[in-house]
């Protein structure tokens, strides 16, 4: 090892501080493979969102990809039109915010197994 060589270690603590890198390192690459599986979990997780008393529900993954919508068929009344269509609608925002919930929920639930902060807002 040459001279400058030596002199670089000893600025990043010896080879303990290679050490430490490595240690971050492999806590990185837990952390993503964790990210992966959580992803893949809320991608299969459903919340459901309703409107007027259960008769509009729309079901959604934890991610907010709408899956299903169920219409009760008593309020298919073509003069109901419009009531129907705020229904809908009212039902899918109820289950994108459940969605929302859930997802953060779970973020929460990740980072605090991995030692960080529970409020600590990670990319996804």
């Amino acid at each position: 090892m040459q001279k400058k060589d030596i002199e670089m270690l000893k600025g990043l603590g010896g080879l303990g501080g290679l050490g430490d890198m490595a240690k971050m390192m492999s806590a990185a690459k837990e952390m993503q493979t964790k990210m992966v599986e959580l992803q893949e979990e809320m991608a299969r997780m459903n919340v459901v969102g309703e409107a007027g008393a259960g008769l509009v529900t729309a079901t959604c993954t934890a991610k907010g990809e709408l899956k299903a919508l169920d219409i009760d068929p008593s309020i298919l009344v073509a003069t109901e039109k419009e009531m129907v269509e705020d229904l809908i609608l009212a039902a899918i925002k109820d289950a994108q915010q459940k969605a929302q919930v859930r997802h953060q929920q779970e973020m929460e639930k990740l980072t605090e197994s991995l030692g960080l902060p529970k409020d600590m807002k990670l990319p996804f």
